[in-house]
Parts: structure tokens; sequence; C-alpha cells
């Protein structure tokens, strides 16, 4: 019979949940053809101090894990469960399966969202808690289960991706669900702890990080768009540059955004190829660089990082971004909401500055050092300068 009692034994400590279930949350929402259909969830600001995993199968079962500063509180709830509060004849939780809550812990399980208005109690058959400072998973130790069925208050199901986290049980889960496959290579990546990267989630939903769904997204969503062509130097209006340019192995080049100061952004590949299209930045004093290997990751990289100019010139952190940071105190929150927005991978500064230092090291020996179109020996200069000793 798999009960709670068996889910506790299974489960991870906290900090390695904790963790399991963020990378879960970024997988599904990878995904999912719609991230507002998505089951798995994660908000770092579910309410003062505690962080939430939700689950939620669309079909009446669900599960909450909620990381408060006193220690971790596991909900679970299956509509089916003889110990549903909706089975009961008085309509109360089951006994004993919340009963020994500690005093710290038992306020969340009467949040709204997870209490039924009608009958005034939480939606709740299984629970488990890890008190700050524990050593183990706890449940209630009183609990008398209903015999014949083998899994009684929906633990076995509710839990089986938190009990075999495996890498080719989360594959398994989210192919079934989809109907479509996922790459093992990339959930081994984020399940690790990685970043999942717009190459890494265009594997597991091609479509959604293709050129024109991107592009589609901007012009859907004003604050985006404001945004991009603002701050993020990225504006979709200006397509006009200031020269025509040509790369020496012919590569077309499609002008896609430019900025204030008269720098464009290029695509560079045939418009309507297959290819993944890296983008190429002119700038208006002759100097390009080389700065995403995809649209995907050019947009990621004008929202995470706005001052990516200076980090070519050679800054590094703390002074890059500070003064940016300075004047938008506000900006992980804005960061954040733009990239889910645009069902970009959430990204870092740190992994973000990686990757655009790595792409532009490869402009002139990949040939992607222009010139002005007509004029071979009027060749831009690298805008890649290493940082002063």
């Amino acid at each position: 019979m798999d009960t709670v009692h068996t889910t506790a034994a299974l489960l991870p400590d906290p900090a390695e949940l904790h963790g399991y279930l963020r990378a879960l949350a970024v997988l599904d929402q990878a995904i999912c053809r719609d991230p507002r259909f998505s089951r798995y969830s994660f908000f770092t600001a579910w309410g003062p101090g505690t962080e939430a995993a939700l689950m939620d199968n669309g079909s009446g079962d669900d599960f909450s894990v909620l990381f408060p500063s006193a220690g971790v509180l596991v909900r679970g709830f299956d509509h089916e469960s003889e110990m549903s509060p909706y089975a009961a004849d008085d309509e109360q939780v089951w006994p004993g399966v919340i009963d020994e809550v500690p005093a710290a812990l038992r306020p969340l399980l009467d949040d709204p969202a997870f209490v039924d208005e009608g009958i005034g109690v939480p939606r709740v058959t299984a629970c488990l808690w890890w008190e700050i400072g524990g050593s183990t998973w706890r449940t209630g130790s009183g609990i008398e289960f209903p015999s014949g069925n083998p899994d009684p208050d929906g633990s076995g199901r509710l839990f089986r991706l938190l009990t075999d986290r495996s890498p080719e049980a989360v594959q398994a889960h989210f192919e079934e669900d989809y109907g479509r496959p996922v790459p093992l290579d990339t959930v081994r990546h984020v399940l690790a702890g990685h970043p999942l990267t717009p190459e890494g989630a265009r594997g597991l939903n091609p479509a959604a990080l293709a050129d024109e769904a991107l592009l589609r997204r901007i012009a859907a969503d004003p604050e985006v768009e404001a945004y991009l062509a603002c701050d993020g130097e990225f504006d979709l209006t200006r397509t006009d540059p200031i020269e025509s340019i040509a790369l020496p192995a012919g590569l077309p080049v499609e002008p896609v955004a430019g900025c204030n100061a008269g720098g464009t952004h290029y695509l560079c590949a045939p418009a309507g190829s297959d290819r993944v299209r890296p983008v190429l930045y002119t700038d208006s004093e002759g100097q390009a660089s080389l700065i995403a290997e995809s649209l995907a990751e050019a947009l990621t990289l004008a929202i995470v990082l706005p001052s990516w100019h200076d980090a070519l010139a050679g800054f590094r952190p703390p002074a890059l971004n500070a003064d940016y940071l300075e004047d938008n105190p506000d900006h992980s929150e804005v960061r954040d909401r733009l990239l889910a927005a645009l069902r970009l991978p959430p990204a870092t500064e740190p992994d973000v500055l990686a990757r655009l230092l790595t792409t532009a090291a490869r402009t002139v020996p990949d040939g992607f050092l222009p010139s002005v179109e007509g004029e071979e020996d009027a060749a831009f200069e690298p805008m890649l300068r290493l940082p002063a000793e």
C-alpha cells in the first residue's frame, strides 16, 4: 500500500526538493504549448517569506509544497480518495492527516488557495512536513487508512515524480502528458541544476521560440515592446540601417531591430529558413559583433543584461550593469516578467554574460565580421575587448 508514510521515506531533503521542483516547473512551462496551462509551477513570492511549488493536473488533483522560514509543508489532494473531505459525512479533513502539523506551519493549510469556500476546510488527503532544524519528513502518526485501496490518500499518484526523480521518469512523464518526444539530455541538464538555455527550450518545444512566434509575442505585449525599444535597445521599428553590410562568406543578413544610437541587429541566414539564425550587431562607429546564437538568445540578452555593450568593451561585475540597476531597482522583477511573457527560460546575469562573451569571441574566426556592402576593404572592427588586467 502506498501512503504518505511511503512518500516520507522517499522524499529528498528540503534543499534538494526545492531545486528539483523549480526544475520541474522550468521544464513543464517550456514544453507546454501554453504556459498558463502547465501542470507544474513555482512562485518565489507566494507569501511573505514563502516560496511555493504547485502541481495541478487539471482533473481535480493537486499538491503544494510550501517553503516558509519555519520549514516545509507538503499538501496533497486526491479528489477521488475516500479520505477527501467531500467523501466524509461531516465534510472534515480525515482524522490524523493534519492533526500533528506544527503550529508554525499549520496556518499555511488555511491559505484560501487550498481551502474550499463551501465547506471551509483545507483540501487535503495527504500531508507531510519538515520543521526547521529537523532531520526527517514527518506525517500524521495515527492515521487509519481505508482498507482495500492500494493508494488510499493518493500519495502514490500525486507524488510519483517527487519520489522517483530520475531523468528517465521525468522524461516519460512529460512525453506521456504532452504526446511528443522530450530530449533526455535537456531533462538531465535542467534537473542537474543548470539553466535552461534558449537552445534547450527550443528542443523541448520548437514552435515556441521560433523567430516569428517571438516577434508576434513582442508585438502583442506593450510592456515587452516598450522595454525592448528603450532599455533593451532592440526596437523592432528601426530596421533601416545606416549602411548595408555584407558578410565574408556571403551569408544573407536581415535587419530585425535597431537602437537610438544608430546600431542595427541582424539575423544571419536566409529569411524563413528552418535553421536557427545567429544575431549580429553593428554600431554607428564601425564596430560589429556576433551577440547571440538565436533571436531568443538576443532577446534574453537585451532583457537580462541591458548594459551588454559595456561587457564587450571590457566591463565586468560589479561595475557592469551597476548604473542601470541603481536607476532601475526593480529590474529583477521586470526581467522575470518579460522573460515569462516571451516564453523565454529564466536566466541570470552571470549565465547571460558568459554566453555573450563566448559568442562574441567567434565573430572573426567564424566569418561574422562584416564590411560595408560593395567595399570589401571597409571591414568593421570587432567590438569585443578584453578587460584590463
